[in-house]
């Protein structure tokens, strides 16, 4: 009797990212969050490639639009990754959230920086990552002004499942805005 065959695997470059191995100097518990957020990054970044800067503020059946989850994207996982290292947010990040609903003004360059912004964010966010000790996961950490009560890891985990979530909700909306134009 013969072996059966496989298919070769693809290669690394065409994998999700959680299929392309550990990333070096990561803590091995935190593995999937950094991989959701590189997903997160790769996708946003292939779909707003040609995004008509004109459709993001378009809100069909009410949604919400393709501006607000850009920009939601990177501010929500800057103030999660703020509540996990045990800092209360700045004025700068209050502002930011009370920004964070559109309209946005609109540049021919405003779907650029708005990938952009998320990018640096997703960078500084591992960046954390790796700094962060797998001791320190089930600390207490509170949530906003009324300290509601979350973790270090169930922080972290948030941050990269809200993500997916709002880029699973841009993704439609921009192919829907887009049908519709």
């Amino acid at each position: 009797m013969s072996s059966p065959t496989f298919p070769s695997a693809p290669p690394p470059e065409t994998r999700e990212v959680w299929l392309r191995g550990p990333l070096p100097d990561m803590p091995p518990l935190l593995q999937p969050v950094a991989h959701a957020l590189l997903q997160a990054r790769e996708e946003l970044t292939a779909a707003m490639q040609d995004f008509p800067p004109a459709l993001l503020n378009e809100r069909p059946g009410g949604v919400a639009s393709v501006g607000f989850h850009l920009q939601h994207l990177a501010g929500v996982l800057d103030r999660i990754f703020t509540y996990a290292r045990g800092e209360a947010l700045s004025e700068n990040q209050l502002a930011a959230l009370a920004a964070e609903n559109p309209p946005l003004a609109i540049e021919a360059d405003t779907v650029q920086k708005l990938v952009q912004r998320f990018s640096a964010q997703v960078d500084r966010a591992l960046a954390q990552l790796c700094g962060t000790e797998e001791a320190t996961l089930p600390e207490a950490r509170g949530v906003g002004r009324a300290q509601l009560p979350s973790t270090v890891i169930g922080l972290l985990m948030h941050a990269a499942e809200h993500t997916t979530r709002h880029l699973g909700q841009l993704l439609v909306t921009a192919k829907w805005v887009r049908s519709d134009a």
